[in-house]
């Protein structure tokens, strides 16, 4: 199949273009100037650059494909560079969605996250539920994934996790750590996507994609810790009485590490049922601990 893709060079993105290049596919991806780079190198990917929000732009190079894949999606904003959820969820995904149907393409895979709701409390989620709106409204034969926290090889979340226990004697922990997750592989993200593909039983639909175990923060904490040859990680809870309004004041600072709208989404948990994405796309459910082995390595 011919493809194109949104979103190619991104962490999901790679390992999607990997396995769509193994099983023959041939991929165009838009990007923004200067990030060619971050692409899979592979003949059968091409890089194309055009605005996100112009569907008109984007028509000429949709034109053809048999398929559509928006991956593009961040977890913070900063609206200074007009990096908004707005823009980069909601109105992109519209974009994208006008542009595919303009370009006489009926299938759309869309990627979503777990938690998406119509009365979310954080501004990403309202942000991906008003995007799954666009998707659902329009003449397309889609499918909706709403994956878990996604972990692998280049994530961010778990090898920064890594990072903090193999240097400090002690890890902070927001709360009290048993705020729930249920970490799933990239690489099952991926193979869900490419197995989706030509699946007619896929359209219409919403995925909800999460991992093998649903576990605490704290849980978490002690996998990693033991993958990485460690017996206990010492923990030291931050009251949330306190960390609520420090990361309101810093949230705005670049370097600080996290959100008001990340934390709400922490404390919210991020567990799911993956029955009906694993039966129907023919995938199997891994352990966290066994898809750590990656850290092994690095």
């Amino acid at each position: 199949m011919d493809i194109f893709m949104t979103g190619g060079s991104g962490f999901v993105g790679r390992a999607l273009c990997r396995q769509l290049v193994a099983r023959g596919h041939k991929l165009r991806c838009l990007v923004r100037t200067g990030s060619e780079p971050r692409l899979t190198r592979s003949e059968r990917i091409e890089a194309v650059t055009g605005e996100l929000l112009d569907p008109e732009q984007l028509i000429p190079l949709i034109e053809g494909a048999d398929a559509v894949i928006h991956l593009i999606g961040i977890i913070r904003e900063f609206p200074s560079k007009k990096i908004t959820f707005a823009r980069l969820h909601h109105q992109a995904t519209r974009s994208v969605v006008s542009a595919t149907e303009g370009a006489g393409v009926k299938r759309f895979l869309h990627m979503s996250a777990n938690g998406t709701r119509r009365n979310a409390q954080s501004d990403y989620h309202k942000s991906k539920w008003l995007a799954e709106e666009a998707v659902r409204q329009s003449t397309l034969n889609w499918t909706i994934f709403r994956p878990s926290l996604i972990y692998g090889p280049e994530d961010r979340f778990i090898n920064l996790i890594a990072s903090l226990i193999r240097k400090l004697p002690v890890v902070p922990v927001v709360g009290d750590g048993q705020y729930q997750m249920q970490p799933v592989p990239v690489s099952a993200i991926a193979q869900g996507f490419t197995s989706a593909l030509d699946n007619n039983e896929t359209f219409k639909k919403i995925y909800h994609c999460g991992g093998a175990d649903c576990l605490s923060y704290n849980q978490l904490l002690e996998l990693v810790g033991a993958t990485l040859g460690k017996t206990r990680v010492r923990k030291l809870p931050q009251p949330l009485v306190l960390m609520r309004p420090l990361v309101a004041l810093l949230q705005h600072l670049p370097s600080f590490p996290m959100t008001s709208d990340q934390l709400q989404m922490l404390l919210e948990g991020n567990c799911c049922d993956s029955t009906e994405w694993l039966h129907d796309l023919n995938l199997e459910s891994a352990s966290f601990q066994k898809g750590l082995a990656y850290l092994k390595t690095q």
